[in-house]
């Protein structure tokens, strides 16, 4: 009995995990359209570094692209690594993200070049990718290790975007956003079950 209700949860957990990446996707999809209908209007929701105005645009900026190639480049690692992520529960995630969001926004907002505008979900992806990684030697679980050793072989070529290497990138976005990936698994780690004998 104790054993079909495990399953029973992890298939639930396992479809809201698919239907909360599925949702979050389109919806940045929809921005987009509505985005390139406006003009590209809403892009003035970017992070501008040190204007104490922008300080709001943290948030919307991960929402947010510059055309629909950066939102296709960030869609299929935002699907899975959100997804793996969203495993551990809705109230982890939604924690785990806004962590990585105000991390990523902040230190974009503390450090990028005079008359820059940031914005897209990549702080978020670089995010998830530190959290899966560390995850599992944080929490110490079996399933995470694993987890995140599979996501460091499949992802590890993500860590080249934490260098300065292309003026058009912002890798202060991403090196911010695996900063606060690797913040959110210490901050949300789990306890281990206890074992008997």
């Amino acid at each position: 009995m104790a054993l079909g209700a495990l399953r029973n949860s992890s298939a639930r957990g396992t479809v809201s995990a698919v239907k909360l990446m599925a949702v979050w996707v389109a919806f940045l999809w929809l921005l987009e359209a509505v985005d390139t209908a406006l003009g590209h209007s809403l892009d003035d929701h970017g992070i501008s570094p040190r204007a104490a105005g922008e300080l709001w645009d943290v948030v919307p900026a991960a929402f947010l692209h510059s055309g629909w190639d950066h939102l296709a480049s960030n869609t299929v690692p935002l699907l899975i690594l959100g997804f793996l992520a969203a495993l551990a529960g809705l109230g982890v995630f939604a924690g785990v993200v806004l962590t990585i969001i105000v991390t990523s926004g902040l230190g974009v907002w503390l450090t990028s070049p005079e008359n820059t505008v940031t914005l897209g979900a990549s702080g978020v992806v670089f995010g998830l990718f530190g959290y899966l990684v560390v995850r599992g030697f944080v929490d110490r679980r079996p399933w995470d290790l694993v987890i995140g050793v599979v996501v460091a072989v499949f992802y590890g070529s993500l860590l080249w975007g934490v260098l300065p290497t292309d003026s058009g990138v912002s890798w202060q976005g991403h090196l911010f956003g695996l900063v606060g990936g690797v913040l959110a698994a210490f901050v949300f780690r789990r306890s281990r079950p206890a074992v008997t004998v």
